[in-house]
């Protein structure tokens, strides 16, 4: 069974997973509407940066972003003036990283949902003098609310399988930066199989839940096939 330490686990990795959600939505919406609608030659490197967390082991991001939070990073020395001390071993660097690594997550659901808009809604809107601001927040955004599903839950869902990245920016401190995957590691390293199947078993269970209803609610969709 759960003992507190597992407890604990559990509620510090879905705050980090909320925060980060919700830092992630804020983020990315004028990024992925900036991608979807920019003629600029910037855009394909920025796709590329972008997209750099699914093809970069996590360790690798992990230890970059621990280098640059660290005391002698630019993060870090710009933190530090800032009287806020280090980020890393620290529930804010855990966040920082998490919003790094989930990043392309988000921005890709959000950046086809605008590109499925498309410009006639928008060119509409405009010959009923809307300004581009109107634009945005009475057409573009109502008309791509499913992509802000998708990428709410596909950044939820991955902020919380995290191991990498969290375990080389927070360490493995208890009730501080120690999330449910770091604790089955933990049990597993100690033997305990029995408490590692429980939170192991929770996180296929949680995984598939969070994909039947994703695809469910698509498929729900006019048009979907």
């Amino acid at each position: 069974m759960l003992d507190a330490t597992d407890l604990a686990a559990i509620r510090l990795t879905l705050e980090l997973a909320a925060l980060s959600t919700a830092i992630l939505l804020l983020l990315c919406t004028p990024l992925a509407w900036w991608l979807a609608t920019t003629p600029s030659r910037w855009k394909a490197p920025i796709d590329a940066v972008v997209a750099l967390p699914l093809v970069l082991p996590p360790t690798v991001l992990g230890f970059y972003l621990l280098v640059a939070m660290g005391p002698e990073g630019p993060i870090g020395r710009f933190t530090t003036a800032l009287g806020l001390g280090t980020l890393p071993f620290t529930f804010a660097g855990l966040v920082v990283g998490s919003v790094i690594y989930s990043l392309p997550f988000v921005v890709q659901p959000l950046r086809q949902a605008f590109e499925a808009v498309g410009r006639r809604p928008l060119e509409a809107a405009a010959t009923l003098r809307a300004g581009p601001w109107d634009r945005f927040f009475s057409v573009a955004l109502p008309l791509a609310r499913p992509g802000f599903v998708t990428a709410a839950v596909l950044g939820f869902a991955h902020t919380v399988g995290e191991f990498g990245v969290v375990l080389m920016i927070g360490g493995n401190i208890p009730e501080r930066t120690r999330v449910v995957s770091v604790q089955i590691y933990d049990h597993v390293e100690a033997l305990e199989y029995a408490q590692a199947h429980w939170l192991a078993g929770g996180m296929v269970a949680f995984a598939f839940i969070v994909l039947l209803l994703l695809y469910s609610s698509r498929r729900a969709r006019p048009g979907w096939s």
